[in-house]
C-alpha cells in the first residue's frame, strides 16, 4: 500500500500544525489546580471541529470530557483516546523556558503536556489532515474521547464511560502515550499497572509548639508519621499490608519473552539516573524488566511537615502528611489495597493516622496475539527504521481498564513521546521530526482499519 501522497501531505503541513499544538500547550490545562481547564476543553473540541467531526463537551462530576466523531467509508471504527490536562509544571526555577510558552530549541518543541498528551493528540489530527486532503474522506469511522483528569487518576471517567458505552463503541482503540525507546525502537505498549493513590495525615496537636517547650513531652506528628511509614515495607522491600500478594499474577510465558527481546537497560539506567544499583540486588536484564513491571509496588512521592524554609526554626510539628502511590499488577484492585491499608495501620496502633484516596485504577492488558496489534505492529514498519517492539505491559499506570472492561476493545499505541521527552518533569519535549513520524504512523493505523477482521 503506498502512502506517497499522504506522507507529502503531512510533512508540508507540519509547521502549521505546531503552530496549533503550540496553542494547545499556551494554554494552562492543570487537572491538579484546575487550571484552565474549561478553556483547553473548547480548544480541543474546536480542534475536532475544523476537521469535520461532530464535536461535544460533555459534563462529568469533574473536568468535561470532549467527544468528537466523523464517520468514514467503512464500517470499522477507531476510538482515540486522549487527555488534555497536564502535569503541575513546579519547580518552575528548573524549566529553561516557561512552561506554557511552546519553545523551540535544537528540533524540539518544549512546553508543559507537549509529549503528555497534547502532542500525540495534534500528531493524529496532522495525519486526519493528511488523509482528507489526499483522499476526500477517512478510511473508517474515528471517535476521538478526550478527557480532563488523566492525570489525577481519571477519577471521573469511569462512570462516563460506564453510561457512554453505546456513544464510545468501536473496534480497536489507540491510547494516548506511544513512541520509541532510548534505542529509537518503536514501542507497541499494550498494558498498564494499576495505581491506589492515597495522602496519609498525622495530627498530634492544634498547633506547631516550640521544640524546646514540646520535643520532650508532646507528640511530633512528624514522628509518627514517619514510624507509620516505616511499618509499610521492610528492609528487602517487601510490603507488608495483610494479604497485599494474595492476587498477583505472574507474567505469562509469552509476555516474558516478549520482555527478553527488550533492549539492555541496567546500564542505561545507571547512566541516565546516576545510580549504582537496584533493589534487591537486580543485576539481571530479563529480573529487571519483570520487576519493574509485574511486581506491586508501595512508593513515598512525597512529604510534608514542620518548618521547611530557609535557615532554622525550633518547632515541634502538629501535622504531618505523605503522598503515597501503590502500583499495581494484575489482578490487584485499588479497592481492596485501601481496605488492606486501613487494617495494617490499625492492626499496628495507627489508627489515628487519616487515609485520603486521592485515586486510582486496577491494571489491565491486551492480548499481545490479538490482530489489533498486528495493525500497529504493520503501520510502523516502513514509519521506522527498526521494527516495532511489543512490550506487554509499562510501569504507568493509566484508564485503559475502563476501556477494556466497559467497551471490550483492543489497545494498541502510536504517538511521538521518547527517552528525552521529560513527561511530568520540567523541560518536557518532543522530537519534531518523531512528531512526523508519528503522524504517519496513526495515518497508517487508520488505512489498515479499512481491513480489519477482529478475532
Amino acid at each position: 500500500m503506498a502512502y506517497q501522497k499522504i506522507d507529502q501531505l503531512i510533512e508540508e503541513k507540519r509547521d502549521s500544525s505546531i503552530e496549533e499544538l503550540s496553542r494547545l500547550c499556551a494554554q494552562p490545562s492543570v487537572a491538579a489546580q484546575h487550571l484552565g481547564i474549561e478553556e483547553c476543553a473548547v480548544l480541543v473540541a474546536d480542534s475536532l471541529r475544523a476537521r469535520g467531526f461532530e464535536a461535544q463537551i460533555l459534563l462529568t462530576g469533574g473536568s468535561p470530557v470532549v467527544f468528537g466523531e466523523r464517520k468514514g467509508r467503512t464500517d470499522k471504527t477507531l476510538l482515540v483516546y486522549d487527555h488534555y490536562d497536564v502535569q503541575p509544571p513546579e519547580p518552575l526555577d528548573l524549566w529553561e523556558s516557561p512552561p506554557f510558552e511552546p519553545t523551540l530549541r535544537d528540533g524540539r518543541l518544549y512546553a508543559r503536556g507537549v509529549a503528555d498528551n497534547k502532542g500525540n493528540f495534534a500528531g493524529r489530527l496532522l495525519a486526519i489532515d493528511a488523509l482528507l486532503d489526499a483522499e476526500g474522506e477517512l478510511p473508517c469511522n474515528v471517535k476521538f474521547v478526550v478527557e480532563g483528569e488523566e492525570e489525577i487518576g481519571s477519577v471521573n471517567l469511569e462512570p462516563f464511560v460506564r453510561s457512554h458505552q453505546e456513544l464510545l463503541a468501536g473496534d480497536v482503540c489507540v491510547w494516548e502515550v506511544g513512541g520509541v525507546d532510548h534505542m529509537d525502537q518503536p514501542i507497541q505498549m499494550l498494558g498498564m499497572r494499576g495505581i491506589c493513590y492515597v495522602e496519609l495525615r498525622a495530627r498530634t496537636a492544634n498547633q506547631d509548639v516550640h521544640s524546646g517547650t514540646g520535643g520532650s513531652i508532646f507528640p511530633n506528628a512528624a514522628w509518627r508519621l514517619v514510624w507509620a511509614l516505616a511499618s509499610l515495607k521492610d528492609k528487602d522491600e517487601n510490603i507488608l499490608l495483610p494479604g497485599f500478594y494474595e492476587d498477583v499474577i505472574p507474567p505469562t510465558e509469552r509476555e516474558k519473552e516478549l520482555l527478553a527481546q527488550g533492549p539492555e537497560m541496567i546500564a542505561f539506567y545507571k547512566e541516565k539516573y546516576e545510580i549504582d544499583h537496584f533493589l534487591k540486588g537486580i543485576n539481571h536484564e530479563l529480573e529487571l524488566a519483570i520487576e519493574g513491571v509485574y511486581e506491586p509496588t508501595c512508593t513515598i512521592c512525597g512529604l510534608t511537615s514542620g518548618y521547611q524554609g530557609e535557615g532554622s526554626k525550633t518547632v515541634l510539628p502538629a501535622e504531618a502528611r505523605a503522598k503515597v502511590d501503590f502500583r499495581l499488577v494484575p489482578n490487584q484492585t485499588p479497592e481492596k489495597v485501601l481496605a488492606q491499608l486501613r487494617a495494617h495501620l490499625d492492626a499496628h496502633g495507627f489508627d489515628d493516622i487519616e487515609i485520603v484516596d486521592l485515586g486510582g485504577n486496577p491494571p489491565a492488558k491486551t492480548d499481545p496475539d490479538h490482530p489489533a496489534v498486528k495493525i500497529a505492529v504493520d503501520a510502523a514498519k516502513d514509519v521506522y527504521d527498526k521494527p516495532a517492539r511489543v512490550i506487554p505491559m509499562v510501569g504507568g499506570s493509566g484508564p485503559n481498564f475502563m476501556f477494556k472492561t466497559y467497551l471490550d476493545v483492543p489497545i494498541i499505541s502510536s504517538g511521538a513521546g521518547d527517552s528525552e521527552s521529560g513527561a511530568h518533569a520540567p523541560n518536557e519535549s518532543i522530537s519534531l521530526d518523531l512528531y512526523v513520524k508519528s503522524a504517519k504512523h496513526f495515518a497508517r493505523i487508520l488505512k489498515l482499519m479499512e481491513s480489519y477482521k477482529g478475532l
